[in-house]
């Protein structure tokens, strides 16, 4: 990926306090450890001395074979007091624990990024774009569906049996969630909760441990057009949008449309049908509104490619604004 200065600069601070963490920690057990057992200090001692010793024996240009040989008898039998010292006062080491024991928390194991450092890079892209929309993640529990009519309909069965099997769906999606999980797209009229079910799921599938990228499409299409006019340095957006386990696309058809939104909501999507990566979709648009406002072939990916999942029923948040008017309790 091609990540920015302020991307790299964030993962190396954290990798440094990794570091700093460790080494005051190491330094924190040696102290109580030298404190219980003065002879452990003096062993160290020793042991750190003796290199400058074989140092000076090869300087000095004579035979140095058998002071070699001493030296390091001599070190193997301190090292075995030493273990057996830690051995007898709990200690398991002296030494820092560094979070990644590959490349001891530098990033980098002989002049290659370490793997630990990518996924620091791919977590801080993931955690920027994410605050470009900066919503509370919410859960299944406290969707209600009292908002809902239970009237039955000729036509169809009640607004609260749909949003039954939406919540369901819903439910089932994050709980099953996996690489291979369909592409899914939530369309209602505003304020019927696609908004509250698809956090419910990034949710679920960031606590399982996958890379979750959620934002409205304005504010990752102002994003992506920073990135492509050089107004901001690298690519992670881009490459973030195309990579993350799963991509949760808000509020499609309210962002300004332009040549270069409608093309770029078209490359991320296509992009990912072809990496074969699931997306999450929400819209107020019908299919007719989707195809004018975009085109025949963009509405016709969407419909042929993802779960189509309706959201029914009269707007929440007035419902809640009504019952706040006039006094009354929340409904469960």
């Amino acid at each position: 990926m091609g990540y920015g200065r302020e991307i790299y600069a964030a993962a190396e601070n954290e990798l440094r306090e990794r570091r700093r963490l460790a080494e005051e920690d190491a330094d924190r057990r040696r102290a109580v450890f030298y404190r219980s057992c003065p002879r452990a200090q003096q062993i160290e001692r020793t042991l750190a001395g003796t290199s400058v010793g074989a140092a000076r024996a090869v300087l000095s240009g004579k035979d140095t074979a058998e002071t070699l040989k001493a030296m390091k008898e001599k070190n193997l039998g301190l090292q075995t007091e030493l273990t057996l010292l830690m051995k007898e006062h709990g200690i398991d080491g002296t030494a820092p624990h560094y979070r990644c024991s590959a490349c001891r928390d530098t990033g980098y194991v002989d002049g290659k990024m370490c793997s630990c450092l990518k996924d620091l890079l791919r977590t801080e892209s993931y955690r920027r774009l994410n605050a470009l929309t900066p919503l509370s993640l919410s859960t299944f529990e406290s969707f209600s569906l009292q908002y809902y009519s239970d009237e039955p309909r000729e036509e169809r069965p009640s607004d609260r049996s749909i949003m039954r099997n939406t919540l369901r769906y819903c439910i089932n999606y994050a709980r099953q969630f996996g690489p291979d999980s369909p592409n899914v797209i939530l369309t209602g009229n505003t304020g019927l909760g696609k908004t509250h079910l698809s956090l419910a799921i990034a949710n679920v599938v960031i606590k399982k441990g996958y890379g979750v990228v959620y934002s409205s499409v304005g504010s990752l299409i102002t994003k992506l057009e920073n990135e492509h006019f050089g107004r901001d340095t690298g690519t992670e957006a881009l490459d973030s949008l195309q990579s993350c386990d799963l991509l949760i696309l808000d509020d499609l058809g309210t962002e300004f449309r332009n040549s270069f939104s409608t093309s770029a909501i078209y490359g991320v999507i296509n992009s990912r049908l072809l990496l074969k990566k699931p997306t999450i979709i929400s819209t107020n648009l019908s299919t007719k509104e989707m195809t004018d406002y975009y085109s025949e072939r963009f509405a016709s990916r969407i419909i042929g490619s993802y779960d189509r999942i309706a959201f029914v029923g009269r707007d929440i948040r007035q419902q809640k604004r009504s019952e706040a008017a006039a006094g009354k309790a929340p409904k469960p």
